[in-house]
Order: C-alpha cells, then sequence, then structure tokens
C-alpha cells in the first residue's frame, strides 16, 4: 500500500487551496499536482465546492 493514497475530490480540493493562497504560481501547482494547466484553471473555475467528476454526455 502506498504511503500517500489519496482520493480525487482531496487532491483537487487541496489544489484549489493551494492555489487561494497565492504562495505558487498555476504553473508550479500544476506541475506539482502532475496535472496540465488547462485542467487546473478548470477547477479553479468550478471552486472547492463543484469538484466532483462531472458527467461526460
Amino acid at each position: 500500500m502506498p504511503w500517500n493514497a489519496r482520493d480525487t475530490m482531496s487532491l483537487r480540493q487541496e489544489f484549489v487551496h493551494l492555489a487561494s493562497q497565492r504562495t505558487l504560481t498555476i504553473t508550479e501547482l500544476c506541475e506539482r499536482f502532475n496535472i496540465s494547466r488547462q485542467t487546473g484553471y478548470k477547477w479553479l473555475r468550478r471552486g472547492e465546492d463543484a469538484l466532483a467528476d462531472q458527467s461526460r454526455r
């Protein structure tokens, strides 16, 4: 079992929380979380309460 087993929702919430503190740039945060900048900005637009997966339909 890996040490950092965390669910996707908590990672997304942590990303939004860190972005709101403005200590790192969005690019640095995206590299840290291993996501694209496009995905990072999408999560920020949704806000911390609406980060659950959405329908692709």
